[in-house]
């Protein structure tokens, strides 16, 4: 079993400080638009691993690719301004702490600026991601445990009135391909509002939006 620590959108100021160390967790995952040197502290502060998908707040992460510690995009020495030791996961499948993470970054587009995408385009990263958690589990018959989003799937806790907060109507579609046991998503800030789960089939969809504490059981082959 592996605990995580969820967080995403607002920071937690108890978790910015020495008080988040009584979290006895496995991993740290980020569901986007935070302050980068939060991630950091969280990640050092628990000398955990970080994986996260960026927000539509967040800068472009694309093209960075980091070979034996060293930081390029377009073949080009480049910094990575994303947070130190952390994993992105946004159109990847990732085994951390013993789980299976899949990633999707990003909003709904709305006006101009990185990790927006139309419908269409975000479909076409989801099958692609999909695909890559399917070699995977042909590989070694293990599925995804997590699936990590920003945007929450379209009907399912999002807000279809307010076009910058729509979800994503693709991730349906995603759920059933990878049948994960939790999709964690933020974006939809509750704004002292419930937020209850949701399920689409067995996964569980939780907006993780401040903070959420989960204990999950990995797949296994």
């Amino acid at each position: 079993m592996a605990k995580l620590l969820a967080v995403s959108d607002e920071v937690v100021e108890k978790l910015w400080t020495d008080q988040v160390r009584r979290l006895d967790v496995d991993l740290v995952l980020g569901a986007g638009d935070l302050p980068f040197d939060y991630l950091e502290y969280l990640a050092s502060a628990l000398d955990r691993p970080c994986v996260f998908v960026p927000g539509n707040h967040d800068p472009d992460l694309g093209g960075y690719t980091n070979v034996r510690g060293l930081w390029t995009r377009a073949g080009m020495p480049a910094d990575w301004p994303g947070p130190a030791g952390g994993v992105n996961v946004d159109g990847a499948v990732v085994d951390v702490a013993g789980l299976r993470i899949a990633g999707l970054g990003g909003s709904v587009r709305y006006r101009g600026g990185p990790n927006q995408w139309t419908e269409r385009q975000q479909a076409r990263r989801a099958r692609r991601m999909a695909r890559l958690a399917g070699w995977r589990r042909l590989r070694d018959g293990r599925g995804v445990d997590v699936l990590l989003t920003h945007s929450p799937p379209a009907g399912c806790g999002d807000l279809p009135d307010d076009p910058p907060h729509r979800g994503f109507a693709c991730l349906h579609d995603t759920v059933r391909r990878l049948r994960p046991k939790l999709l964690l998503h933020g974006h939809i800030h509750p704004h002292g509002a419930a937020t209850p789960d949701r399920r689409l089939g067995d996964t569980r969809v939780v907006n993780v939006v401040g903070y959420q504490v989960f204990e999950v059981v990995p797949d296994g082959p």
